[in-house]
């Protein structure tokens, strides 16, 4: 176990072994942190993914892929703090690993901040849901209110011509009574001619009034039929476009509720992942520069020294063969034997030009 966490501190096992039980102890820490920090990574981004794909598996999956990402970033952001004599020194070596923790912070800690409210993120949405169930009808609705608005006219249009038409009849029943009763009309007591008149003129609108209802209720019917079509298709579109505002419980929309929320718990929240997350870092830079980083130190200076003894080596290996090779052909350069070589190779070169560019001009002419 102790060593385990050496591992996750990124500190030199080797190099360790060598040092007092408190600095181990120190460094077990550092990595119990990094690890534990991970541990927590692992759990926030696996929930959060489950509100993604809603996978089990997939979720743990991937949870433990961005658990590994965060353990590798904090195991490099720890090693890499190496102590300096000077603090300043330190700290602004530090500061954009300490950015980054906060930005891997703000990560770890809203997955877990959804779990902790998800009942006050529930409500929210609920209330939501049902704010957008009511927009959505309202919307469809306007698509087919106009039309039944227009055939529900067109309905009471049809019932007032019957009304009226009903009215005219009774008023014409009440004219060929009163002409019968002799109390309108000629004056006349019986069932004259004028009687017969009016009876024949209202028994033909009566008549009239029977045909104009009876179309008037076919024309309603189908109204009515309609209606209750265009009712059907509003509900159809109603249940279609419901399940996606049951749906709408993702992760966007829970993060947007959970910003509707009160600030301050979750604000603490941070606060605690944040102090998780910056605890190593924090921890080595309140440290004094103990054995480890001293061991550690000498090591390094002793391979940067061994690395300049080399490449001055090389250097100087380099420049010597220069200077040797430099006079080794200022030496042969001086010899008369290869002035001669090379001044008859020269002579037989340019005769073999010369000859062929003489055989080369006999073929054009």
């Amino acid at each position: 176990m102790k060593r385990f966490f050496w591992m996750c501190s990124g500190a030199d096992q080797d190099v360790l072994e060598q040092c007092s039980k408190a600095e181990q102890i120190k460094q077990a820490g550092i990595g119990g942190t990094v690890f534990f920090t991970a541990i927590m990574a692992t759990i926030a981004a696996s929930y959060a993914l489950y509100t993604v794909f809603d996978n089990i598996f997939a979720a743990i999956f991937f949870g433990l892929v961005w658990g590994l990402l965060i353990f590798n970033l904090d195991r490099f952001i720890v090693s890499t703090i190496k102590k300096r004599d000077s603090k300043w020194s330190e700290i602004f070596q530090a500061t954009p690993r300490i950015l980054l923790a906060i930005i891997i912070a703000i990560v770890i800690a809203k997955p877990l901040e959804l779990k902790i409210f998800e009942k006050e993120i529930d409500q929210v949405l609920l209330e939501e849901k049902n704010q957008l169930t009511l927009d959505n009808k309202a919307q469809i609705a306007l698509q087919y209110n106009p039309t039944i608005d227009a055939l529900n006219q067109d309905i009471e249009k049809l019932k007032k011509e019957v009304t009226d038409k009903e009215a005219e009849v009774n008023a014409l029943y009440n004219t060929y009574i009163t002409e019968a009763e002799g109390t309108a009309g000629t004056m006349k007591l019986g069932k004259g001619p004028v009687y017969k008149e009016k009876r024949e003129k209202h028994d033909a609108e009566l008549q009239a009034l029977q045909e104009l209802r009876n179309a008037n209720n076919q024309k309603i019917a189908a109204n009515e039929a309609s209606i209750a079509a265009i009712g059907a298709e509003y509900n159809d579109k109603i249940k279609t476009s419901q399940p996606i505002i049951d749906g709408f419980d993702g992760l966007m929309a829970r993060i947007n509720a959970l910003d509707k929320l009160p600030w301050l718990p979750s604000f603490f929240i941070f606060l605690l992942f944040l102090a998780i997350e910056t605890a190593p870092i924090i921890a080595k830079l309140l440290a004094p520069k103990g054995e480890y980083d001293l061991r550690l130190e000498d090591h390094e200076n002793s391979i940067k020294t061994w690395v300049a003894q080399k490449i001055d080596q090389r250097e100087q290996i380099l420049n010597t063969d220069t200077g040797l090779n430099n006079k080794v052909y200022e030496d042969i350069a001086e010899e008369d034997e290869l002035y001669d070589y090379k001044k008859k190779k020269a002579r037989e070169l340019m005769q073999l030009q010369a000859d062929a560019f003489y055989e080369n001009q006999k073929k054009i002419l």
